[in-house]
């Protein structure tokens, strides 16, 4: 089945970015092509009878998922960057992870009243990083119709800070 060969590419890096942590490298889909085009049609799939305005691509390789998405779709695309990346002004979320702090950006016209979005990130783990994307998202007014993540971390319990939004994580640890 093509999602196991998802997993099976996916690599542990132990004590990455600190130690205790176990980094879920993503690196040896991005090398394959015909592995990443899997995972973004994968992702791509869940939205295709969905009206999608745009699509929501978190710092930094849920830029790699969700453009590729965004361009499937043939729908817009917004950045949401670390704090102080981006050029324009900007509105911005801070959120815990699963060891720190950290804030996010959005450029304040990234989205129109009723633009329909999806987040796309590569990651679901705390569950701060999709959950601070969609509440700036919604504080400009658009809709969170999905949040895709190529893999959840279960054991982290995201999907309770996200809970009652429509979810898609194929792999799950």
């Amino acid at each position: 089945m093509s999602v196991e060969r998802l997993r099976d590419a996916i690599r542990d890096i132990p004590d990455f970015p600190q130690p205790g942590v176990i980094f879920k490298d993503i690196t040896p889909i991005l090398a394959d092509p015909e592995l990443f085009k899997l995972a973004v049609d994968m992702l791509a799939a869940q939205h295709r009878e969905q009206p999608v305005d745009k699509i929501a691509v978190v710092e930094a390789r849920g830029f790699i998922f969700g453009a590729a998405v965004a361009y499937l779709l043939g729908v817009g695309l917004i950045p949401v960057r670390k704090k102080g990346k981006l050029p324009y002004q900007t509105l911005d979320a801070t959120y815990d992870l699963e060891y720190g702090t950290a804030t996010v950006e959005m450029h304040v016209d990234a989205v129109n009243e009723g633009d329909r979005v999806v987040i796309i990130d590569d990651l679901l783990a705390t569950g701060g990083t999709a959950s601070a994307t969609a509440g700036m998202i919604e504080k400009q007014g658009g809709i969170v119709v999905g949040i895709d993540f190529l893999i959840e971390l279960a054991f982290l319990k995201g999907r309770e800070k996200l809970e009652g939004r429509k979810i898609f994580a194929p792999i799950v640890f």
